[in-house]
């Protein structure tokens, strides 16, 4: 068994069509830039009301990657 280090950081993630593509939108993006991304956590959740409706969905989350 492998020991690993892991760096964790913070990102907000936003769709209009939903929480899943909320958290698909941040990782996407963070891949990017980020390598080893190997686990994520949803921190918050939360939403954009515009008459009486859900507008947006938001997703904080802490995201783990392997240091090389």
């Amino acid at each position: 068994m492998s020991n690993h280090v892991y760096k964790i950081v913070r990102l907000a993630g936003s769709s209009p069509d939903g929480v899943e593509k909320a958290i698909e939108n941040a990782l996407s993006k963070a891949s990017e830039s980020l390598r080893n991304i190997r686990w994520f956590t949803v921190e918050e959740t939360r939403g954009q009301v515009d008459d009486g409706k859900i507008a947006h969905y938001q997703v904080v989350l802490s995201v783990g990657f392997t240091l090389e």
